[in-house]
Parts: C-alpha cells; sequence; structure tokens
C-alpha cells in the first residue's frame, strides 16, 4: 500500500509517498481501506514544528470501507462503510482506527462528506460543550473558515448564540463566513475586534491567543482546542474573571463515549435537514499530500482540505 510520512522537519516538501506493508488493526481497531482522509492545522504544524520522535506519522480523520477487523470489535463488519480517526497511520491506503472514534457513514453520504463532517462537527461539538450553555450569548470562532471553525460558527447558531463573531487571518473570506450566517467578520491584526464576547473558541492559539483572551467579556469562558500553543498572563484572567478550559477530543471522546455517539447522529440529522452546510475546500491525490499542506500552511482553505488514495 501506499502511505505518507515525512523523516525530516521542514515545510510542504519533506513529505514523501513510500509503499509499505498494510497494517494489521489491534484489538478494538477497524482496519480502514480509505476513500477520503481528512488534512488539518494540527498535522500540518507539527511537520513543521517538529518535537516529535522521526519518521514522523500523520493521525487525522479517515473515511472508507472496512478492510478488516481487529479482536474484541463489535458492531462493525467487513465491508461496512465508516469514518473514523486513526492516530498513526492516517495518511494511507489502508488506516487502522479505534472503534470509540468509528461511526456508519449513511447511505446518502459520500466519503468526502462524512470526513468534512465528522471530525470537525465533533471537535466543534465538544467545544461548545466545554463552554457550557451558548443560548442567547455572544460566541466568537478563532480560525472560522477552516475545517472546524466553518462548523462552529454554524452549530454555535445551532445551539442558539445570539450573535456569533468570525476571526480570520484574511478578509477575503469574509463573504464565504457571512453565506454561513456570521454575524461580524474581524480580521485577527484589527486595533478591536468590536464588542466584548461571552464565549472565545480558540482554534488557533499563538499569538492569536492573547487577542482571544481579550476578546471575552467579564466572567466570558474561552475554550483552547488547538496544538498551537500560546501564553497568556494570569492578571487577563483574574482581572476580567475569565476562564480558559482546555478541549482535548481523544480525551472527550474516551471519557464521554455515549454524548461522542450522540453528536455524530446529531451532525448527520441537521446536515440532512440543511441546517448544517459542509464545505470543502479542495480535494487532492494522495501523493500531492504536499500541495494539500501548503494551503492549510497558507491559511488559504475555505473549509476542509482532503486527500483521496
Amino acid at each position: 500500500m501506499r502511505r505518507v510520512r515525512y523523516y525530516e522537519y521542514g515545510g510542504p516538501e519533506v513529505l514523501r509517498v513510500e509503499e509499505a506493508e498494510p497494517p494489521e488493526p489491534g484489538p478494538g481497531e477497524l482496519l480502514i481501506r480509505t476513500e477520503a482522509i481528512g488534512v488539518s492545522l494540527p498535522s500540518v504544524r507539527k511537520v513543521r514544528e517538529g518535537g516529535l520522535p522521526l519518521p514522523g506519522v500523520f493521525g487525522g480523520e479517515v473515511a472508507g470501507d472496512v478492510a478488516a477487523i481487529g479482536a474484541d470489535v463489535t458492531g462493525y463488519a467487513v465491508g461496512d462503510r465508516v469514518v473514523a480517526i486513526s492516530f498513526t497511520n492516517a495518511y494511507a491506503e489502508l488506516a487502522p482506527a479505534p472503534i470509540f472514534t468509528a461511526s456508519h457513514i449513511p447511505a446518502a453520504a459520500s466519503a468526502v462528506d462524512a470526513v468534512a463532517l465528522v471530525r470537525g462537527g465533533q471537535v466543534a461539538l465538544a467545544a461548545l460543550a466545554s463552554a457550557g450553555s451558548v443560548e442567547g450569548k455572544s460566541v466568537l470562532v478563532t480560525g472560522a473558515a477552516s475545517g472546524v471553525g466553518h462548523l462552529a460558527v454554524q452549530l454555535a447558531r445551532v445551539r442558539g448564540a445570539r450573535r456569533v463573531v468570525a476571526a480570520v487571518g484574511s478578509l477575503d473570506k469574509a463573504d464565504f463566513l457571512r453565506g454561513l450566517g456570521v454575524d461580524d467578520v474581524v480580521p485577527y491584526d484589527a486595533r478591536s475586534w468590536g464588542e466584548p464576547v461571552d464565549v472565545v473558541l480558540d482554534g488557533v492559539g499563538g499569538d492569536v491567543l492573547p487577542r482571544a483572551v481579550g476578546a471575552l467579556a467579564p466572567f466570558g469562558r474561552l475554550v483552547f482546542f488547538n496544538s498551537g500553543g500560546g501564553t497568556v498572563p494570569a492578571w487577563e484572567l483574574l482581572a476580567g474573571a475569565r476562564t480558559i478550559t482546555g478541549m482535548s477530543m481523544a480525551r472527550f471522546a474516551t471519557a464521554f463515549p455515549e454524548r461522542y455517539e450522540r453528536h455524530g447522529r446529531e451532525l448527520w440529522d441537521l446536515a440532512a435537514a440543511g441546517r448544517l452546510r459542509v464545505a470543502v475546500h479542495e480535494t487532492f491525490a494522495l501523493a500531492d499530500a504536499a500541495k494539500a499542506h501548503a494551503v492549510i500552511e497558507a491559511r488559504a482553505n475555505l473549509g476542509k482540505v482532503v486527500l483521496r488514495p
């Protein structure tokens, strides 16, 4: 089978397509013959920033047919169409994934739909759950045009937010986001992000994080779910009685499996009802993974970037 790895840190140019033996699914795992693979900012960042053992492998969402089943797996059969998260070998023609991250794909949906909807939607719903009720509140989402962000702005509205603000790197994305129903679009480098908000969902981190904390109203809460790091002086939290809550998707899914499953059903129901629009920016061949990474690194995407083996 073909897979993508990297043997040095750097930009998209360090990605290598190689032949490898198919992996075997472990206990509690499915082996998925991939039809679509999601590309995300955390995956792009870890190639550039390093810090992990080499050779580097990719995690991410995968969708396709079940090719094999590991021990202790129930509820799935070879040939089932599924979407799941592979933590070790997502950029490949065959990817293992734990069943606690898996769900069946509805008959009317494509693998690309599943990759674009389920992981990003799950992250967005988990972040909103971590924020508490947003009904009647104002919500700001950073990275708002990303694979997660463009779903988060819509789901905040579904959850009853009275005002939704999109924070982005470029106002070129404003029309796209207004088409999804956001009330205001602000660039990261604006002097002011406007009226303070009750909740921030931060999927960017780094230099954006202090600005995001500063956008909170007194007693506001920021949910931090990105891999970009960032530092906030404790005084900023004390002075505004603000709160930062971390959200890890892997921990959320393992700690709250019933809620994870319920969120998955809700995402498909909302999409089928036309209340949640899934945007796919572009699909690339697996061999062109470097091109896909370049799009994300340039922050040029409007919605999800997908690989097709």
